[in-house]
């Protein structure tokens, strides 16, 4: 069941979108290439193995990823600008979106200890891997970790660099930083939200959880970005505040759904597909929506089994969690947890918290999508923005 809730199929016919996904990808990656291969250079310069160290981190911002915060920052901008305007000046600014999204990753990778992250081991893991290999003295573990905190160090550093490489006057730069700053404070804000909740997941709550959502991903995942799409335009209209409100309420509701479809592929995702391990979620006690939805929902009996142990993580009330439900095989047997994760996720689906999250993606969905039908947007963007509300809310990674 949960296998055929998860497909990721969008509910409705869209329209096609007007620019091919993959050209501003390119553009955007390409970009990121250029970009970090200036900068690696003068690392090598000054050290080999800080050449060295460059290299990994430009192989983390490269190996893959939706690229999502650039493409809805472009289509905030081309809502404004039209669609006769060059991408060029705005490009470096668009992938520096990127850099910032590599920094929040390798960060929230070191505090979860998570090992894979795009079906690749997390920034911290290979520092450690490379530690041992070259024989060095002291924990590996420690290495990987303080490295990759070095990493995101400077994939943020990187990002103000890129983005004063963008052909913007002062002004219109001036107002890009206002929008980026505040991402990145809201973002820093969100994720310490998320580590307080795994901290005390008894005192948190549906509510909290969703507010957590709203900072940690829908903010800096699709209203800011739009919003600071807005400011690259650089254009002082009158309707401009129309426009900004539109964004604003469109990237709440569609960036609360995005991150209520990350919750259940925590749990019920395919790790081939999503390059995260099944479950993990549960094995730390996150107090996602998910969760603390299904805790409300359930019965006595099945609240026992959802109960937090001191250390945060959930486990069944009697520690042998039953037998594995078919329906969820895709959780990995590589941790002798497992099984009692498979009974906690089927748990859930059984409290009706699955289908109640469902829904609430779809109604969020539908209210992005409503918040854009009177914004004096181009035709183009209005297309697009609908599509994506769409396609990055049901997606199977």
């Amino acid at each position: 069941m949960a296998n055929d809730i998860l497909e990721g199929r969008p509910r409705c016919d869209l329209p096609h979108p007007p620019t091919p996904a993959d050209g501003l990808v390119s553009a955007v990656e390409g970009t990121l290439a250029d970009f970090l291969t200036s900068q690696i250079a003068a690392l090598d310069a000054m050290d080999p193995e800080l050449g060295s160290f460059a290299r990994t981190t430009r192989d983390l911002v490269l190996a893959g990823g939706k690229r999502l915060r650039p493409v809805f920052a472009h289509w905030g901008w081309r809502g404004v600008v039209g669609d006769r305007e060059p991408i060029g000046p705005v490009l470096p600014a668009l992938a520096a979106l990127e850099l910032m999204h590599t920094f929040a990753l390798v960060h929230d990778d070191v505090m979860d200890d998570s090992a894979t992250r795009r079906g690749r081991p997390t920034a911290h893991r290979l520092f450690a891997e490379q530690h041992d290999s070259a024989g060095r003295l002291g924990d590996a573990g420690r290495f990987g970790s303080t490295s990759a905190i070095l990493v995101g160090d400077l994939c943020l550093v990187w990002a103000d660099q890129l983005i004063a490489q963008s052909a913007l006057t002062t002004t219109t730069l001036f107002a890009v930083r206002a929008r980026y700053d505040h991402m990145r404070v809201e973002t820093v804000a969100g994720q310490y939200l998320d580590v307080l909740g795994e901290a005390q997941p008894d005192e948190w709550s549906l509510d909290r959880a969703l507010l957590v959502a709203r900072h940690k991903t829908a903010a800096y995942t699709v209203q800011r970005p739009l919003q600071f799409g807005l400011a690259l335009a650089g254009h002082t209209r009158a309707d401009a505040a129309a426009i900004d409100d539109a964004y604003s309420r469109y990237g709440l509701a569609v960036g609360e759904a995005f991150q209520l479809r990350d919750d259940l592929l925590g749990v019920y995702g395919d790790p081939a597909v999503t390059g995260k391990p099944a479950g993990d979620d549960l094995r730390s006690g996150k107090p996602t929506a998910l969760l603390m939805l299904a805790r409300q929902l359930a019965t006595p009996a099945q609240r026992a089994e959802l109960a937090f142990d001191p250390a945060g993580a959930v486990n069944p009330a009697d520690g042998s969690g039953g037998p594995r439900p078919a329906g969820l095989s895709r959780l990995r047997e590589r941790q002798p947890d497992d099984t009692a994760v498979a009974r906690q996720a089927d748990i859930i689906i059984e409290t009706g918290a699955v289908a109640r999250i469902e829904a609430l993606i779809e109604a969020r969905v539908a209210e992005g999508i409503a918040a854009l039908e009177k914004a004096p947007l181009h035709e183009d963007a209005l297309v697009a923005l609908t599509h994506l509300a769409v396609t990055a809310t049901h997606r199977p990674a």
